[in-house]
């Protein structure tokens, strides 16, 4: 007689396959149709008299990814086969996948994408203009790894002259932890430190295997002890509105509401939003904004 344990296991394992199974028909279907709806002067072939099918051959896909017909094939008959992300790389560059198409051939083959800027959401023009909108309250657009994304001109003096600081350091996390203005700026530091490395644990946990962030964790272990005393409490929290002090070098002392609103059905990209919490707060909000219009202004 089999136990309930074998029987939960047996049902689990038959949940997982079938699972995978029809992931591989959706990528199946998701190739073929992709294939038919890129013509091969997309591609720079020769269309020729005699071609009835429409878009793409399947040998001509295969040729341009590098990779054998049959097993390109196999791929388009929903076969259990392995799929190494390079290949999977290859495909999409030969289907001339889109960022979005991009990121679901990788969710159907089950695979983690090692380019982490197909994952970053574009800043529309609508949501630069709702940032400013918002002026003079902060914010900015963040995704859950804390990569700051865009922002208003208010945020941009918030802590620190976000303007001058280089790209790659425009996270949170690297600022909080390395950067000594940004740090100053916060009132409470340990503990807002603590909060986000925890935030940012609980985040990590679907991304584990994902190049950007494992570069970001190696990065901030390397370049701050705080970050690692935090890091190895191995707390974990989710997200929470909180009220925030900071103290800002132009204005003086400001008490702030931080709220994220979501920007889509996962909680991925989010819109960050500091509300003053008591009116002088927000008059000293009113002249930062004052401030930061100023040196827009003058640096145009």
């Amino acid at each position: 007689m089999t136990t309930m344990a074998q029987e939960q296991t047996a049902a689990a394992s038959h949940h997982h396959g079938r699972a995978a199974e029809i992931r591989r028909h959706e990528l199946a279907a998701f190739l073929r149709h992709r294939r038919e709806h890129v013509t091969p002067e997309r591609v720079g072939l020769p269309r020729g008299p005699r071609r009835r099918t429409p878009g793409l051959r399947r040998e001509e896909v295969a040729q341009l990814a590098a990779v054998g017909v049959t097993w390109y094939t196999w791929l388009e008959q929903a076969r259990d086969i392995q799929v190494s992300v390079q290949v999977l790389d290859a495909l999409a560059r030969a289907l001339l996948l889109d960022p979005t198409e991009r990121v679901h051939l990788f969710q159907l083959a089950g695979a983690v994408d090692p380019a982490p800027t197909s994952v970053c959401p574009s800043v529309t023009p609508a949501l630069r203009g709702l940032l400013e909108q918002l002026e003079p309250y902060p914010a900015c657009v963040q995704n859950s790894r804390y990569d700051i994304l865009a922002y208003n001109r208010t945020y941009g003096l918030l802590l620190c002259d976000l303007d001058a600081v280089p790209s790659e350091d425009l996270n949170c996390m690297v600022l909080a932890y390395t950067h000594a203005q940004w740090r100053s700026s916060i009132v409470h530091l340990e503990e807002t430190t603590r909060l986000m490395a925890a935030r940012f644990r609980a985040a990590m946990a679907g991304h584990l295997a994902d190049p950007a962030w494992k570069t970001l964790l190696k990065r901030l272990r390397a370049e701050s002890p705080d970050f690692c005393a935090a890091w190895d409490r191995h707390e974990v929290v989710g997200s929470r509105t909180k009220r925030k002090e900071f103290r800002n070098a132009h204005v003086g002392r400001i008490t702030v509401d931080h709220t994220d609103l979501w920007l889509g059905p996962e909680t991925g990209p989010r819109l960050v939003t500091y509300v003053p919490s008591d009116e002088e707060s927000r008059e000293r909000l009113r002249q930062l904004q004052a401030i930061a219009e100023e040196r827009a202004a003058a640096r145009a």
